[in-house]
């Protein structure tokens, strides 16, 4: 071990050293070293230099090299910290590349910026901001449906054709069912929106049982006719459907736009259609019923009365399902199609103006 160290200070360093060490402003840790060199120069041993300065052998040995290396600039603190890390176009596509192309090791379904920092050994700033370049989401999903219906096209054609350009003196109508509504009585009181404080509903219910709401959406004037069933079979669908000829005036063409469900195509629906021959079924796209309008207005009843809605049996619940069909048809909303470039597969959009 060093018992001692040769150091020999400039009379420039003597002064700048001695004002350190003697400082009662300056920080403690500068002063400790600045006394640590002056100790050294003098000629104190290591051993001595320990009992004085209350420190370790690491400690003179570190700060008397750097002193000897770099004079008074090496007796400043220096931290570490983490490696200086540039944005390279090979270091942005690999982030990329494993954002997109792989999973974290620990059987997580999708990256966090600090369990892929610490991956690639980078800051989790670098993977937030590339991230934000090239807007990935990863900790966000979206669910999709894509129909596998051959005749897509002419099928998806053939209804937005009925939308646009209606055939003159008929009706379109959008029919399909809203099944299993569950008639839903809260256990506990709702407390009411107050200034501050959303409206609550209590977890726990009553299950009062269920029924299935039939609507027909007109599409030239909004306006919905609507029925309830406890259930929806063949039956109920060819019922409904004789409710809609019979709202019309006789003789009318009538072209009803339903999905592919079973009970839209039994043989009571074929019987149905011979009797009536001037009603027209068009059935939708496999996994298309986003074509159908009437899907829109079922929204519509789901925000408005059946999600929050209370409901002490299932009379009342068909209560209150069709009193907001009659107050809708009041002043109904149609929706308004627009349709693209034709000459490309059909990405028809909707504005839907229903509220």
């Amino acid at each position: 071990m060093l018992m001692s160290s040769t150091i020999t200070l400039s009379a420039m360093e003597q002064a700048e050293l001695n004002q350190r060490a003697a400082s009662q402003a300056g920080r403690a840790d500068e002063a400790r070293r600045a006394r640590l060199i002056l100790l050294l120069e003098a000629g104190f041993t290591w051993a001595e230099i320990r009992d004085k300065l209350a420190c370790n052998d690491a400690f003179i040995d570190r700060w008397s090299k750097r002193f000897i290396a770099e004079r008074l600039a090496g007796l400043f603190s220096r931290h570490a910290g983490q490696t200086a890390t540039t944005l390279t176009p090979a270091l942005e596509a690999r982030i990329l590349e494993w954002t997109v192309k792989r999973k974290p090791a620990d059987g997580s379904t999708q990256w966090s910026t600090r369990k892929l920092a610490e991956a690639l050994d980078i800051s989790h700033m670098m993977i937030a901001r590339v991230w934000r370049k090239h807007a990935l989401k990863p900790h966000r999903i979206e669910g999709y449906m894509a129909s596998n219906d051959p005749d897509f096209e002419t099928k998806a054609a053939d209804i937005i054709g009925l939308y646009l350009h209606p055939p003159q003196h008929a009706a379109v109508f959008c029919v399909d069912e809203k099944t299993a509504i569950q008639a839903l009585d809260r256990k506990d009181p709702v407390l009411p929106l107050s200034p501050g404080r959303a409206e609550r509903h209590g977890f726990e219910y009553y299950r009062h049982g269920t029924l299935s709401l039939y609507a027909a959406f007109n599409t030239k004037t909004g306006e919905v006719l609507g029925k309830t069933a406890s259930r929806h079979t063949s039956a109920e669908f060819v019922a409904f459907l004789t409710d809609i000829v019979v709202n019309q005036p006789r003789g009318k063409e009538i072209h009803v736009i339903a999905d592919n469900l079973s009970a839209h195509k039994t043989e009571r629906v074929e019987e149905f259609l011979k009797r009536h021959p001037r009603v027209h079924l068009h059935f939708t796209p496999t996994y298309s019923s986003w074509l159908n309008q009437v899907e829109l207005w079922f929204a519509k009843i789901e925000r408005d009365v059946i999600a929050r809605g209370v409901f002490t049996s299932v009379p009342d619940l068909k209560r209150k399902l069709m009193r907001y069909i009659r107050h809708y048809n009041k002043d109904p909303k149609t929706v308004k199609w627009k349709y693209f470039d034709p000459t490309k597969r059909i990405t028809p959009t909707s504005a839907v103006t229903v509220h």
